[in-house]
């Protein structure tokens, strides 16, 4: 039997990245910090494990690290040239990758696990489904 490959690549293409297996999770954030990353009023995400990731391109990412309140830093990673976050890594759980949902191919077949700093959600943004577990 075949593992699902899932594909993912910055506006422009010159960065892709396949992603085998299944996702550690799938998670939407409404802290301010991912509402800048995606320009939205939240941010939705895939996490895979580093060994489950392939990156390939014509473009170099260019990393931007940034720590936030807790401490913990996050490497973001930026196409070069269409300037598109691609993925980003942050601590604790640096050995995942995690991609904006957005990224990916359609019929990826993703839904959220978490939604997460709901106490800083839109009043006008509702993430609905059953087995989604919401964290403020």
């Amino acid at each position: 039997m075949t593992e699902t490959v899932r594909h993912a690549a910055c506006r422009c293409g010159h960065i892709r990245i396949a992603c085998t297996g299944e996702p550690i999770r799938v998670s939407v954030c409404h802290c301010r910090e991912c509402k800048a990353r995606s320009g939205s009023a939240f941010a939705a995400q895939v996490r895979f494990p580093a060994e489950q990731v392939r990156i390939e391109g014509e473009a170099k990412a260019r990393m931007w690290q940034y720590t936030g309140d807790s401490g913990n830093t996050a490497d973001f990673f930026f196409c070069e040239t269409c300037g598109s976050g691609v993925w980003y890594r942050a601590r604790p759980y640096h050995e995942a990758y995690a991609i904006p949902l957005g990224n990916f191919e359609p019929g990826h077949d993703f839904v959220p696990d978490y939604s997460v700093y709901e106490e800083r959600k839109e009043p006008w943004v509702s993430i609905i489904g059953e087995t989604i577990e919401h964290y403020d």
